[in-house]
């Protein structure tokens, strides 16, 4: 039973297929102008084409990496359940509320700390500094409500 849930996600213009059709359309042209310059005698042109082409690759394979990256916090029963996924990557944690403190952007990356437990997580990797200070607001609030806090 989840009483309160908050996703952040990185705010991304195109999902990862899409990035991979904007790259073959972009080969497509790129290749068949290269091409032509290459049976005409320009054969380096070629060459550079796909220098360029591999470039581009290898950044829109570094954005379609992080495209997903999210954070989810979720309220469940007597514990604060925080989900990490970073490149592909999943870490769980279970905070116990009874412990729970959230620290307010101590730390040098001016991120948004959860310890409870000896455990410590960071989140709000993809907020802004306002929408931080926001999300520190509704967790005491939902902790609040759930009488953890007092």
């Amino acid at each position: 039973m989840v009483k309160r849930e908050w996703l952040l996600k990185r705010n991304c213009s195109m999902a990862p297929r899409q990035l991979g059709q904007v790259f073959a359309i972009l080969c497509a042209v790129s290749l068949t102008v290269a091409l032509v310059f290459t049976l005409r005698g320009a054969w380096y042109i070629l060459f550079f084409s796909v220098l360029e082409l591999s470039a581009v690759g290898f950044a829109f394979l570094i954005y379609a990496r992080h495209a997903t990256d999210r954070e989810t916090i979720a309220l469940v029963g007597d514990s604060l359940l925080v989900e990490r996924v970073h490149a592909g990557e999943t870490s769980c944690f279970k905070l116990d509320l009874r412990q729970i403190r959230v620290n307010k952007m101590v730390s040098g990356n001016h991120l948004v700390t959860l310890e409870s437990s000896g455990i410590r997580v960071d989140v709000g990797r993809h907020l802004t500094e306002w929408k931080r200070h926001e999300l520190v607001y509704e967790l005491e609030c939902a902790l609040i409500a759930s009488n953890v806090v007092k």
